[in-house]
């Protein structure tokens, strides 16, 4: 009987691997060091470090890095595009802006596909879908030739107005399948059928690109995981919220761009939910980067405008993280106008903190941490050994003598600028977004969120910090609390006071049909499918829409507008009721939904905890002595008073002084950050 859950999510540094026990719902956990040339290395060391028997796993899930760093590092198959004649050169001319509009030297990256391999065709299809001229059979299978004696790996199809016709572009791919069996070919309407032909032909380019690398990936390490006895699909995190199958994997591989920090977000919902909590701020400070997410009422924020490399959108809709250079290993420097900064500079893996001995002499947060006494001699159970007289040099050298500070001074404002970063990144996705911070929990996590989380929270003001009982894994927790889960669109521009309910209806329902078959080809039963529409609509003139809900049956179109109004008004703050509304898409999520386990639940102890030790941790200037406790000597109930220090295996948790902090029935910490 098969009666495991197990998950793996690859960092840069460490795998994380979490195993749960159905029957009980006991988590155990263990780390391995990541392999980067070949990440299925690092996913099965980690399977046997954890004794995993494969044939009692009931569900595998994966977070992967594999398609993000091969967009980072673009080490990528040769991979070409078709376009119709006239334009090729959509993906290089962009949106002609730029990440920094003052800086005039710095250039957007090339695009994916260098304009050598974008070839193109005659064909025309007009913006109301009527084709003015056919797909050039002549020209299609001359490029088709052409792209065979390259050797080119993956195809990108973009063709103008393929969003509201799609015929031609469907027959350059038959052709392209016929000249090329076996190459993988993506085309625009399907990929994302929208009108902003950059965005469109951006993202089915990634598409193209990551495939060969992800399904090759994708399809090693489902042979080794059957070799090993494993019986059931392996399922790969999206950066929607969902897990996809290796089937679905194949057609929309880029959906896998970005499936680690989606996980942090998904499981700092879960645990801000399981605590009462519906508005969480997930707070993943991890080595060398700190993502931020927010769930509002107990939903995530979904965004459609995000990349990996800036100028080349990837519009699939993703959880809405921000990430910035802020970790244990970020650098203190001083700018040019004597400012000091840290990040987003990092010491990376290797050679890491000046504490970990690997020859790096300038001073990070981790240095900082070890100077302040928060942290102690070791990391990940004894596996990392530091260097307390390192650090203070690193510190002294980088930050006390050129500010002219003492040295707790200066380790003190290493971290005060670092958490200062971190809050503002906070402060961009929920203030800035109309949430108030005081109105969430602050869900700490990765290997320094619980180091930092108390700062950051009491520079916003926000009650209650949550440390989850695993905080370095909680990512790969994440993975064991989705669903599959696709998204599915159709192009739709009307103003409402033209739209037909039943029209309406109907679009609806032939993208519900699309939907159920794909649940379907993954196994999914009919009773396990959960649909849910959305429209994105918008003011008429204007191009930036906003997503509303939709009723599982269409029968007043006011309503939808109404729908509108509200959101706009929650969103900016005001709303034109007098204005026309015009909708611009329609879209279902397709879940299938996945059993869940429970966690384990534990009685509250009844003896009062006892530190480990006790040593000198300084907070604003002042030397405290403080209670280190073991994380696993905290039973449920248990209640300490800051100045403490927690330490286990993947973290360490800081509760300053006149903070209190108790462990509740799931083995939690909870911070109340007034004292």
């Amino acid at each position: 009987m098969t009666n495991t859950r197990v998950a793996v999510d690859v960092g840069g540094t460490f795998t994380d691997i979490c195993v749960m026990d159905e029957a009980t719902g006991a988590i155990r956990i263990e780390k391995t060091s990541s392999t980067p040339d070949d990440p299925m290395k690092a996913v099965m060391d980690g399977i046997d470090i954890a004794g995993i028997d494969l044939a009692q796993v009931s569900m595998f899930s994966h977070g992967t890095t594999v398609a993000t760093n091969a967009l980072i590092t673009r080490n990528l198959p040769r991979t070409a595009m078709v376009c119709t004649e006239g334009f090729r050169d959509v993906v290089e001319i962009r949106r002609a802006n730029k990440e920094d509009l003052w800086d005039t030297y710095k250039d957007v990256a090339k695009p994916y596909i260098p304009r050598r391999d974008r070839l193109t065709v005659r064909e025309r299809v007009d913006a109301e879908g009527r084709i003015l001229t056919a797909l050039n059979e002549d020209d299609a299978r001359r490029v088709a030739e052409v792209l065979k004696k390259r050797g080119v790996k993956s195809i990108a199809v973009c063709f103008m107005n393929s969003y509201v016709n799609a015929t031609n572009e469907k027959r350059m791919r038959d052709i392209l399948k016929e000249v090329m069996p076996g190459v993988p070919v993506s085309i625009s309407a399907e990929i994302m059928p929208e009108i902003f032909e950059h965005e469109r032909f951006s993202t089915t380019m990634a598409n193209a690109v990551v495939s060969p690398v992800v399904v090759d990936y994708v399809s090693r390490l489902g042979d080794k995981l059957a070799e090993g006895g494993y019986q059931r699909d392996l399922l790969l995190l999206h950066t929607g919220g969902g897990v996809m199958t290796p089937h679905a994997v194949r057609d929309f591989a880029a959906r896998l761009a970005g499936s680690g920090i989606a996980a942090g977000a998904i499981a700092s919902r879960f645990i801000g939910n399981l605590c009462g909590f519906p508005n969480t701020i997930g707070f993943d400070m991890g080595g060398t980067s700190t993502d931020v997410s927010v769930s509002f009422e107990g939903e995530p924020r979904i965004t459609k405008d995000w990349y990996i490399e800036y100028g080349y959108p990837i519009r699939f809709p993703s959880i809405e993280v921000m990430t910035i250079g802020a970790g244990g290993g970020s650098l203190a420097w001083q700018d040019e106008g004597g400012s000091l900064r840290n990040g987003p500079q990092s010491a990376g893996a290797f050679p890491g903190p000046a504490c970990y001995r690997n020859g790096n002499e300038v001073a990070t947060n981790t240095d900082a941490n070890v100077v302040l006494g928060r942290l102690g001699s070791s990391l990940a159970g004894g596996k990392i050994e530091l260097d307390p007289q390192l650090a203070e040099d690193a510190v002294r050298r980088t930050v006390a003598e050129p500010f002219g500070m003492e040295l707790h001074e200066a380790a003190e404002a290493i971290l005060r600028v670092a958490n200062a970063n971190m809050a503002n990144a906070v402060r961009l996705l929920s203030i800035s977004r109309g949430y108030d911070p005081r109105d969430f929990a602050l869900c700490a996590f990765g290997g320094a969120g619980a180091l930092h989380g108390a700062a950051v929270a009491r520079e916003l003001s926000i009650p209650t910090v949550i440390v989850p009982p695993n905080p370095g894994v909680t990512s790969a927790l994440g993975c064991l609390l989705v669903d599959v889960q696709h998204d599915f669109s159709d192009s739709y521009m009307k103003r409402t006071a033209e739209i037909d309910a039943v029209d309406l209806e109907a679009a609806f329902a032939r993208i519900e049909d699309e939907a159920r078959a794909q649940l379907t080809r993954e196994g999914v039963e009919e009773k396990d499918m959960v649909l849910t529409r959305t429209a994105e609509m918008m003011y008429q003139g204007q191009w930036r829409s906003l997503q509303v809900p939709v009723p599982a049956k269409v029968s007043d179109v006011a309503e939808l507008v109404d729908g509108f109004h509200a959101a706009h008004e929650r969103e900016y703050n005001y709303s034109r009721k007098e204005a026309e509304v015009s909708l611009f898409r329609v879209a279902v999520k397709a879940v299938g939904l996945v059993p869940k386990a429970e966690l384990q639940k534990h009685e509250a102890g009844t003896t009062k905890p006892e530190p480990a030790g006790r040593r000198q941790v300084w907070f604003d200037g002042t030397a405290h002595d403080t209670a280190i406790y073991r994380r696993e000597d905290l039973p449920a109930g248990a209640t300490l008073t800051g100045p403490a220090v927690i330490e286990q295996l993947d973290s360490t948790t800081v509760v300053p002084p006149g903070m209190t902090a108790q462990v509740d029935p799931y083995l939690n910490i909870r911070i109340e950050t007034k004292g």
